[in-house]
């Protein structure tokens, strides 16, 4: 980029925009120069410079307000501010309005120079940063799904193979491995691709809201069903419907989601009219279906049924390979959602992340992303940035099992958000209702933690 950055140098003094031109024309760089804002704006929507360097005080357009109209246009020029010697205040305040650094009257070009290339050497890390990142995604991306573990690549393959039937298919894994994405995958490389994919998570919901949902409902069926209502099935019909978190579901929605399974036909809550319909099931759970048809809490035969094709999705832990590649996509998105020039992480924080366990899988490590790009405040996200997150800094301890680690995390954040659920959930990045399950399971009585 050295040789063929742009620059636009704008002062009202000819006589400084004649020698910064000169200076920096000799150096090797291509300069173009305006004696105002207006005319710089014009020039920056023409040419788009990859710097600019502007006086703070000029008559009409100031430096500050230049600035703000750059950002607007292209955030991601960097502006860099001339100021008279006794008015830093007003520099800082360019900086806060997104200036990227400020040089003093009278300076040397020596200075100008070493700013410049400070600059040059930063964009150019960031350009490197974003092409490399995007290479690797175009590698191992799949259907919006980021991994190059051998064992996720094997997934890939196995979804491209069973994409083409009309089977029913079973995705079993931790929450927030990824298993809505995999379905989605499955439909979009299917021959129903075209009609409609729906979901909905039968957790959310209680029973009777759950039939509605599924099934619809006639006008009058119950108390506040004030008109006739289509379910997901028939919103569905020929395409899929994807049941997440389906171990939840109750023996009576069992026994009415076997029916269709069986027949490919039902009736809405309150009617009588059964309804045809062509569906493929995708469901998932993050429990032990097996283990709930052996004490009678899951039908076996709609185990069966909905079990035709099983897809096991790994937790993140157990593919740490895909770790450095998701952080990255990640810290690009949110990179650019914040308007942020993040270009990495620190050394200590790529071991964190390496190290850490993640009981929340890949929505954990996104959530966790996100929060430390936003609070960042340099071009590389640090342990320190890593530390609100409310993740242990400390390495993972090898001497506990995984069940002990996670009920010690869990316990950890509850504390932190004095009991809180739902904040826990949020900071875990999993779902209020499975950090429910997951509190019973490690038998944690909320109301008696120490707050």
């Amino acid at each position: 980029m050295k040789e063929t950055a742009r620059i636009l140098i704008v002062d009202d003094e000819a006589s400084i925009r004649e020698s910064l031109w000169e200076w920096l024309k000799d150096i090797g760089y291509s300069v173009s120069t305006a004696s105002n804002g207006s005319e710089a704006l014009q020039l920056a929507q023409r040419e788009t410079p990859d710097i600019i360097i502007a006086d703070l005080v000029m008559p009409g357009m100031d430096g500050i307000e230049l600035t703000k109209r750059v950002k607007e246009l292209s955030p991601d020029i960097p502006i860099i501010i001339i100021t008279a010697y006794g008015s830093i205040a007003t520099a800082i305040a360019a900086i806060k309005e997104g200036a990227y650094d400020y040089i003093e009257k009278p300076f040397c070009p020596e200075r100008v120079e070493l700013v410049i290339k400070k600059l040059v050497e930063h964009q150019k890390l960031i350009k490197e940063n974003i092409s490399l990142r995007q290479k690797l995604e175009d590698r191992y991306r799949f259907e919006n799904i980021i991994a190059k573990s051998n064992r996720m690549q094997q997934i890939f393959e196995m979804v491209k193979v069973i994409a083409k039937s009309n089977a029913t298919v079973l995705i079993t894994g931790e929450s927030g491995s990824g298993k809505e994405l995999i379905a989605r995958a499955v439909h979009n490389l299917s021959p129903r691709k075209d009609k409609p994919f729906v979901a909905i998570s039968c957790a959310a919901l209680s029973e009777t809201l759950l039939g509605s949902e599924l099934f619809g409902h006639e006008k009058g069926s119950f108390t506040g069903a004030i008109a006739q209502k289509k379910g997901k099935f028939e919103y569905a019909n020929k395409g899929t419907l994807f049941l997440d978190e389906i171990g939840d579901i109750s023996p009576n929605t069992q026994v009415h989601l076997l029916r269709v399974t069986e027949e490919k036909e039902f009736t809405r809550v309150g009617g009588n009219e059964p309804i045809k319909v062509n569906v493929r099931i995708i469901s998932a759970t993050n429990k032990d279906l097996k283990k709930a048809v052996a004490q009678g809490q899951f039908r076996e035969d709609l185990y069966y049924r909905l079990n035709v094709v099983t897809i096991d999705l790994p937790p993140l832990r157990e593919r740490r390979e895909d770790i450095p590649l998701l952080a990255e996509h990640f810290l690009k998105k949110f990179s650019l959602e914040n308007q942020k020039e993040i270009a990495g992480f620190a050394p200590e924080a790529k071991e964190f992340l390496l190290k850490y366990h993640w009981p929340g899988n890949v929505r954990e490590l996104e959530n966790a992303i996100e929060r430390a790009v936003i609070l960042a405040k340099d071009s590389l996200v640090t342990l320190a940035d890593l530390a609100y997150q409310n993740l242990p800094l400390a390495p993972v301890s090898s001497d506990k099992s995984l069940k002990e680690l996670e009920k010690s995390h869990i316990l950890s954040v509850l504390r932190q958000t004095k009991g809180n659920l739902s904040q826990a959930a949020k900071i875990l990045g999993i779902t209020r209702m499975t950090l429910y399950n997951k509190v019973k399971t490690h038998d944690l009585v909320v109301n008696k933690i120490d707050k």
